[in-house]
């Protein structure tokens, strides 16, 4: 079987198309149980963010377009227009790839922490839907423990520069009087919840947080000192709102072109910021088309985030070096496993010729043929038995001319050599001879 890593992100995809590939949570269950369903996929799980969305899964051979056309036809896409902005990793290529997701050095924002909490969700989910095995769950184990190594031993968690701060970073561009603004955050997960820090620690403490519901709203507004509301009163909020930013999973836009018109009016042309970090998009693209208006999305921060690549450059040489241990690792403990199943199975094949023989054995004896015969016959077979494929194996080798396995054989199949081999006893008539006349 082959370990697969198939997706697409944000270098590969324009943000169009990532939204169309995203899987809402809703879906994910759905999708997982798809995947585990076909004949040649064995184990699988999905990680689906606004920056990518990757499938991971143990395959036969042919895995790798059965996944892609699989993907296709579950967001309705064209196979084609799939294929020109997806990758694909098998084995150890998609251990280094997964590792180097998990440490955030694929990530938009270089050695960005949230993805290796989104990477542990997608983990959980799969294992509740029963997408895990063996292989992946050992996986994701040895992922999980060299990404705690890399945020140990090195800087690449250092100096925040996350999406959420560089939609801060950017807000701060636009303003003149930062910490006099307004702003309103719409969603209520871990990116929020980071911005609504960033902003505070800035010097923004006018925060309204919008939420489908007001009790997870709170939890991140109360101890920033701002205030919760629920969606149905964002229109009043934007009336307010210097800074928008947005971020949810909901599967259609939350802030429409004619919502944030009737908000500008009231706000008397006053500008807007605006960041719409949300896959699918909470803001409708033509908010953008406002004079009044400022709309950036998670590919618009590109630009931002380049600027603080180099801060975590020195930190992330240090993280690849300690992602290829961690890869040889891997393949390390894998070919200890592969041959622990090789291991296994033959002593499983060895243990029944031994337990057919001796069956036979005993049904001779219970009919009372002669005990002697019984064991010089259950010798013999069992040795005929035990040694029947080596035999035909050998010959074949031999036949084909497989000089590897003809020079593996001895080491697999003779005894070893002794270290020194003790010189044959004299004999009456050699002592008689070296006798002295």
């Amino acid at each position: 079987m082959t370990l697969l890593a198939l997706g697409i992100n944000h270098r590969t995809a324009s943000v169009a198309v990532r939204e169309q590939v995203a899987f809402t949570p809703a879906q994910l269950d759905h999708a997982l149980a798809e995947l585990r369903a076909m004949p040649q996929i064995s184990e699988a799980a999905v990680l689906s963010t606004c920056n990518r969305t990757e499938l991971y899964c143990v395959t036969d051979a042919a895995g790798e377009q059965v996944v892609l056309d699989w993907l296709s036809r579950f967001h309705q896409l064209k196979v084609e227009e799939l294929t020109r902005c997806a990758y694909h990793y098998l084995d150890n290529e998609a251990v280094r790839h997964l590792m180097r997701v998990a440490v955030g050095l694929d990530s938009m924002v270089l050695g960005e922490p949230q993805i290796l909490g989104q990477l542990k969700e997608a983990y959980q989910q799969a294992r509740e839907a029963q997408g895990l095995g063996s292989e992946l769950e050992r996986l994701f184990q040895h992922t999980f423990a060299v990404a705690k190594q890399v945020r140990t031993e090195t800087g690449i968690g250092k100096n925040p520069v996350s999406v959420a701060y560089a939609a801060v970073s950017m807000a701060s561009r636009i303003f003149d009087d930062f910490g006099r603004s307004r702003a309103l955050l719409i969603g209520a997960g871990e990116t929020i919840e980071l911005v609504a820090r960033h902003l505070h620690e800035a010097g923004v403490h006018k925060l309204t947080v919008a939420n489908r519901t007001r009790e997870r709203a709170e939890k991140i507004s109360a101890p920033l000192g701002g205030k919760a509301i629920t969606l149905p009163e964002i229109p009043a909020a934007l009336e307010e709102a210097d800074i928008v930013i947005s971020s949810t999973a909901a599967p259609l836009p939350i802030l429409g072109k004619g919502m944030v018109e009737r908000a500008l009016k009231k706000r008397r042309h006053r500008p807007v910021f605006m960041v719409d970090i949300a896959v699918p998009r909470d803001i409708e693209p033509e908010v953008g088309e406002l004079a009044d208006v400022f709309l950036y999305t998670v590919d618009d921060l590109e630009e931002v985030i380049q600027e603080n690549r180099r801060h975590r450059q020195v930190a992330a040489d240090q993280a690849e070096s300690l992602i290829e241990h961690g890869v040889s690792g891997w393949q390390h403990e894998r070919r200890i496993r592969h041959g622990g199943e090789l291991i296994r199975g033959y002593r499983r094949h060895g243990e029944a010729l031994r337990d057919t023989a001796r069956d036979q054995a005993l049904e001779r004896l219970a009919r009372g043929e002669d005990p002697t015969k019984v064991v010089e016959r259950l010798a013999h077979q069992l040795a005929n038995r035990l040694m029947h494929q080596p035999t035909q194996t050998l010959r074949d080798a031999a036949s084909q001319e497989d000089h590897a396995l003809l020079e593996a054989a001895p080491r697999l199949l003779m005894p070893p050599k002794p270290a020194f081999e003790k010189p044959p006893a004299p004999t009456a008539n050699r002592q008689k001879d070296d006798t002295p006349a």
